[in-house]
């Protein structure tokens, strides 16, 4: 059991706490969503939301680029390469250490 331990304390700290594993998740399915498509998906308040997606950022995982739709802000975000390779990676782990506990 103690390599199960070890492994969860590997595990990416940025992607695994859950309201941005879930962020994380939602933009890995698809090119870019924009700030109301993953208010909506993750169920996320306005500010929460927009705390972890500065998390991401900072940590390189996010990219955020704001616009206007006509007279509105359009906040696009989209996974960077290293975000996708970390996403993959730690999915990778977290499946791995999943089969591992089952036996």
């Amino acid at each position: 059991m103690t390599e199960e331990i070890k492994a969860i304390a590997n595990l990416d700290r940025l992607i695994h706490e859950p309201s941005r594993l879930a962020i994380m998740a939602v933009l890995s399915a698809c090119e870019s969503a924009d700030f109301t498509y993953l208010l909506n998906s993750t169920g996320l308040s306005k500010g929460n939301l927009s705390a972890h997606l500065s998390k991401l950022e900072e940590g390189n995982y996010v990219a955020i680029v704001k616009t206007f739709k006509g007279k509105y802000p359009n906040t696009i975000c989209s996974l960077t390469p290293a975000g996708r390779e970390a996403f993959d990676f730690y999915w990778k782990q977290y499946q791995n250490l999943a089969q591992h506990l089952e036996k």
